[in-house]
């Protein structure tokens, strides 16, 4: 049997005082597509920094490629993550192009000197960088300064981010967020090609209980503790969500 990607066992995650997180387990399996969905205040975006080790928890496990999280020492590089709000400074001068380059982490060849190194690096880094933006649609924007950047275009850049060097597991907080409807629809799209060429695990946190029962294989509904997890068609039921989001739930679904 296939290790998981992911394997989170009795996670509780506090923030101060407050109890974010309880008695968390799930498991993600290769090259699926999973969503946190739960209300405001469920502890989606704690569960998702507690696993990518931003936020440290009280009680259970994380293992990641079947590593505790503070062996995974390079493998850390196989983990692309989009948070829900990328804060910057929009004045300060850094292109596409420039962003995206962060990403990339320059291999070691041992067999050249130091300036064939480079040389090779530099541009090996630009031919990457140039790809992924082509691939995510914005290579026209590359020399386009980040805080001109729609809401969307961000979003997508960020995603060449992420796509620079390859990568086994992605995780997305809230990546949709201040993206309208069809922007939203072609992101996902775009998501879906990506992850069917790369190979990628996803994880994602969502409001959009429309677009995740089109688009994830599975579902994980939390609220604090995990209520239930499975396929769309049996997470999102009208029982589940109302058991998830209690009676208002509704408000939460995203109509097209």
């Amino acid at each position: 049997m296939t290790s998981p990607i992911l394997k989170v066992e009795g996670l509780t995650v506090y923030q101060g005082n407050y109890l974010a997180v309880r008695d968390v387990s799930f498991e993600l399996i290769a090259g699926t597509n999973t969503a946190i969905v739960g209300p405001n205040g469920a502890g989606k975006s704690t569960l998702v920094k507690a696993v990518l080790d931003l936020m440290p928890h009280r009680t259970g496990s994380i293992e990641i490629f079947g590593f505790p999280l503070n062996k995974l020492g390079s493998l850390r590089h196989l983990i692309g993550y989009m948070p829900q709000n990328f804060i910057f400074d929009r004045s300060f001068p850094i292109s596409v192009k420039e962003l995206v380059g962060l990403g990339w982490v320059a291999k070691v060849q041992n067999r050249y000197s130091l300036f064939s190194q480079l040389k090779m690096q530099s541009q090996e880094k630009s031919l990457a960088v140039a790809e992924a933006l082509r691939r995510t649609d914005v290579y026209q924007l590359r020399n386009q300064a980040i805080g001109t950047l729609s809401g969307g275009q961000l979003k997508r850049v960020l995603l060449s981010y992420c796509l620079v060097i390859p990568r086994k597991l992605l995780i997305l907080d809230e990546a949709f967020a201040g993206v309208d409807m069809q922007g939203t629809a072609d992101f996902y799209a775009l998501l879906h090609e990506l992850k069917q060429e790369e190979g990628w695990t996803v994880l994602q946190v969502s409001h959009d209980i429309d677009m995740v029962s089109h688009h994830c294989d599975r579902v994980l509904c939390l609220n604090q503790t995990v209520v239930c997890t499975g396929q769309p068609e049996i997470a999102l039921s009208p029982q589940n969500l109302l058991a998830t989001y209690g009676p208002g739930f509704s408000r939460y679904q995203h109509h097209h």
